[in-house]
Order: C-alpha cells, then structure tokens, then sequence
C-alpha cells in the first residue's frame, strides 16, 4: 500500500556549517572588535553571547542570513529568552526543531480526517504515517499539509509505492 512520512528534521550540518561562517563573521567583523560577541552550536542548541541586546539580534540577524544561503529554513530556530550572565553580558539559546510537536501532529491528522481523502494517518514517533490505496491520494494529502501547516517547515521522504 502506498505510503510517506510527514517530518519535521532539519539538515544539521548545513546548519553547523552556518554557525561556523557566523562565529567567523564575528570575528572578523569592525563593531564586534574587543566585545564578548560569540555563537556556538552544541546537541541542535545555539547558544549566542553577546555584551547586550542588541549585539544578540545582530549576531542572530548575521546567523539568519547564513542559513538561509545554506537553504535552511529559519523557522527551524526556536528562540529562547535572553538572559543575563555574570557582569553585563546576556546571552540567547536558540533551539533547533527536529520533529513534530504531539499537538501539531494530532492537528494534522485531524486535519487529514475531516479532508474526506480515502487515505489514513498515524503518529509514529516524531513523524506521521500517511497511507492510502492511490497515489494521487497521497499527493492531495501532500498538498493540503503544505497549505495548512505555515508555521513549521514540513518535508516528505519515505515515499513508497
């Protein structure tokens, strides 16, 4: 029976390979001369330091146009609060999304349910099973998911026929 699973798994070494251009953007970079500027990427959280608020949203701002030059979609970051360290320095973590939140993934099945489409779906895990007895099915399915889920970037792999 055809098959695909709906993911939510960013490319995590494109993304090590940002941060990596940001921190030397950083570094070589006039306003952040002698400031404690710094970004470093540890088990899908990036942590940025900076002297106050508005060098964070620079370094992030710096940190967004990398990954999107690496075609990372930025709504893979969750930003966390920023908050204070030791002296005057602040400092940001930024959480990489890998996989599907339970409650988006109930919504999407419920949503696939109410679509009146002959195809079935499943939670497994942090993906969801979409199965059905026709291709075309599937690809409707696919379609109504990219129309309806905006806020994080859903892909397709494991497609079976």
């Amino acid at each position: 029976m055809p098959s695909f699973d709906t993911v939510c798994e960013a490319n995590l070494v494109e993304v090590k390979n940002g941060v990596e251009n940001t921190a030397k953007e950083i570094a070589t970079r006039f306003d952040f001369k002698g400031t404690s500027a710094s970004i470093e990427l540890k088990d899908k959280e990036i942590t940025l330091i900076g002297d106050a608020e508005f060098q964070l949203t620079q370094i992030d701002d710096v940190l967004r146009n990398k990954l999107t030059k690496r075609s990372v979609d930025v709504r893979f970051l969750d930003m966390g609060d920023v908050q204070k360290i030791g002296g005057d320095k602040v400092k940001q973590v930024i959480k990489v999304r890998n996989g599907i939140e339970s409650e988006l993934a109930k919504k999407i099945q419920r949503m696939i349910k109410d679509s009146k489409l002959k195809v079935q779906a499943a939670i497994q895990g942090d993906a969801i099973r979409v199965t059905g007895a026709k291709r075309d099915d599937l690809q409707a399915a696919m379609a109504l998911i990219r129309k309806d889920v905006t806020d994080v970037p859903v892909s397709f792999n494991n497609f079976r026929d």
